[in-house]
């Protein structure tokens, strides 16, 4: 057998294992959401989702005050996180230079991977001690702090993706420098700077670890930012761990619906992605 035919067999060897891989995977997403989708459906009622959890030996009651506190506390999170991340891309993208950039951008790869629940602990020594009570507010804070180093390096990426032309042409016409990045660079980067802020709230939205230190839970509505407050990932953990089969069968139901959020998250994130990137 000759070298080519040799390297056609190993190639279309490697070729069969990559696709036998991704089955694998494939399929195994597919048991996992067709598992959840079998023991939270039955869950999804319309009182699972407009009631407060109802008490121990009394059937009914929902998960609602746990929808929105999860609501309030990813939006503020995300009112935090945004702004920053999306101006730290943008600095490092185009003015970021030397050792600075450098460290910005080595510590954000570094806080990308540390355990969430480290960034929990964090947030209580920083928030709930000096205060001394749980809150939506200091949650809020233990979610931007993971979103913010995905939003910055994404949206460096995102506007290094911006050919230089289109900047230079802007600046050749007498556009003021930072004119030119918010009316030219960022709506030509505007595709990849949403798809990193929606996967950034997809990754926070079922965190229960930072949770456990900062919003601390509560069975009835929230009192503000400043109380506790309940959350779908706290609900559906309280619930899991609980010997009670409805409490179980709603601890299914928020992750169907946990598991629905993240599934628009990404689709929109796709849906934001230009059919075809800029080439330098």
């Amino acid at each position: 057998m000759t070298n080519l035919a040799l390297r056609r067999a190993y190639s279309g060897f490697m070729v069969v294992v990559a696709g036998l891989c991704t089955l694998l995977a494939a399929g195994v997403l597919a048991a996992v959401i067709f598992y959840v989708v079998q023991n939270g459906a039955g869950a999804l009622t319309p009182s699972f989702f407009t009631r407060l959890p109802a008490p121990i030996g009394i059937s009914g009651g929902g998960i609602a005050n746990a929808i929105a506190g999860s609501a309030l506390v990813i939006a503020m999170a995300s009112l935090a996180a945004i702004p920053i991340g999306i101006l730290a891309g943008i600095y490092l993208a185009l003015y970021g230079r030397g050792k600075t950039a450098t460290a910005v951008r080595f510590l954000s790869d570094v806080l990308t991977g540390v355990p969430s629940i480290a960034i929990g602990v964090f947030a209580y020594a920083l928030v709930v001690l000096p205060s001394r009570h749980f809150s939506a507010l200091s949650a809020s804070v233990a979610l931007a702090i993971i979103m913010l180093p995905i939003i910055v390096r994404t949206t460096e990426e995102a506007v290094r993706l911006v050919p230089h032309s289109i900047r230079e042409g802007a600046l050749a016409l007498g556009i003021p420098s930072w004119k030119a990045v918010l009316l030219v660079t960022l709506p030509c980067a505007r595709a990849g700077i949403v798809t990193g802020t929606l996967l950034a709230i997809a990754r926070v939205a079922g965190e229960s670890a930072p949770l456990l230190f900062t919003a601390f839970g509560s069975l009835f509505w929230g009192r503000g930012i400043n109380s506790p407050t309940a959350a779908l990932p706290l609900i559906i953990f309280n619930y899991a761990i609980s010997p009670y089969k409805d409490w179980q069968q709603f601890a299914w139901g928020g992750a169907l619906v946990l598991i629905i959020f993240v599934f628009l998250l990404n689709l929109a994130a796709r849906l934001a992605l230009p059919s075809r990137m800029p080439v330098r």
